[in-house]
């Protein structure tokens, strides 16, 4: 069982920045790729980006690249997402998951064997 708590989320304006972050606890999350998810109304849950624990293998979606930076702080067993230059767009619930590094869904959402409760990023024009 993996647990995850995300935190982090609010409401800026366009062009502000937020970090969100994500503890993760249980007995076999380092065996996880951690990602963060969004979903905004009336959308479906898309991929935003990922990283492994030992930090090399990192995607992002071609949205967000150049202006979000994904993180490991292996020191507290946390994911940070740094997200610059934010836009009306990126307004969302933000989920943070544990994924499957063997799924051949990924990166789609039913790669994730876990989630976390998600934060509200609201961005004004």
């Amino acid at each position: 069982q993996v647990h995850l708590v995300e935190s982090g989320g609010g409401l800026v304006q366009a062009g502000d920045s937020l970090r969100l972050s994500c503890a993760a606890s249980g007995r076999t999350f380092s065996s996880y790729y951690m990602g963060w998810f969004r979903q905004a109304p009336g959308k479906e849950r898309e991929f935003v980006s990922s990283v492994s624990w030992s930090g090399p293998r990192i995607y992002y979606a071609d949205s967000v690249k150049g202006r979000f930076t994904i993180s490991i702080d292996n020191t507290k067993n946390t994911v940070l997402l740094q997200m610059n230059s934010l836009k009306p767009e990126d307004t969302a619930v933000y989920y943070c998951a544990a994924i499957n590094p063997a799924s051949a869904r990924w990166p789609r959402p039913s790669s994730a064997d876990y989630w976390g409760q998600g934060t509200q990023v609201t961005v004004s024009s």
